[in-house]
Order: structure tokens, then sequence, then C-alpha cells
């Protein structure tokens, strides 16, 4: 990824943005779920495509694990590219328990306006 990227996580919107020359030029759309456990659920994954192939999206996901780590709490991941993503990473992506993705699943069915 470029060096001239800040990835800001603006938790109110549900949204971690990547920052470029000034614009969103990629952002993860999340949400927090608060029960069975507290989760990130990412969404979406979405980087412009003048973007695209330059690492954002690998960066955004590893920031939000790095988020959900340094919170104590772990990342249920709904976002296709997400859960790829943290499949080839292992180590830095630890896996949701089954009962965390249902959940995440269940509130996403009852919140369809939201995403």
């Amino acid at each position: 990824m470029s060096d001239d990227i800040e990835i800001r996580d603006d938790r109110p919107a549900g949204r971690l943005e990547a920052i470029g020359g000034g614009e969103v030029v990629g952002h993860i759309e999340y949400f927090v779920l608060e029960t069975p456990g507290r989760a990130l659920v990412p969404v979406h994954t979405i980087v412009e495509p003048a973007h695209e192939g330059k690492g954002i999206a690998g960066s955004l996901a590893r920031e939000l694990y790095t988020i959900a780590a340094r919170e104590g709490v772990v990342v249920a991941p709904l976002c296709p590219y997400v859960v790829k993503w943290a499949e080839r990473h292992p180590d830095e992506a630890p896996a949701a328990a089954p009962e965390l993705l249902r959940a995440a699943k269940e509130w996403l069915k009852a919140h369809p306006d939201r995403f």
C-alpha cells in the first residue's frame, strides 16, 4: 500500500476509511455486535476503481483486526473479501466462533436498511 494512505476509524458511521490525497479511496462498512459477545462485523469492502490493486483493501482488513485485538474483541466477518483475507492470514485474523457469525447474520437480516 502507498505510504500516503491514512486509515481512520469512523465508528459512529460504521466505516473504516482509507484516506489518500484528502479523499476516501476505500472503506470497510461494519457494525458492532453486542451479544452474544462483542464483535466487529465487516459487511462490505469497497476500493475506488482508480485505487484498486494497491493493497488498500488488505490494509483495511489488517487494521480492522488490529483494532479488534486492541479492544479485546473479535472480528466476525460477513464481507467476502475479509473472509478470504482472514483465511490467507490466520496468524493475524483469529477465527470467530460459529455462534458469533450466526448472531451477526441474524442481526444483519433484522436490520436490512443498514447496509
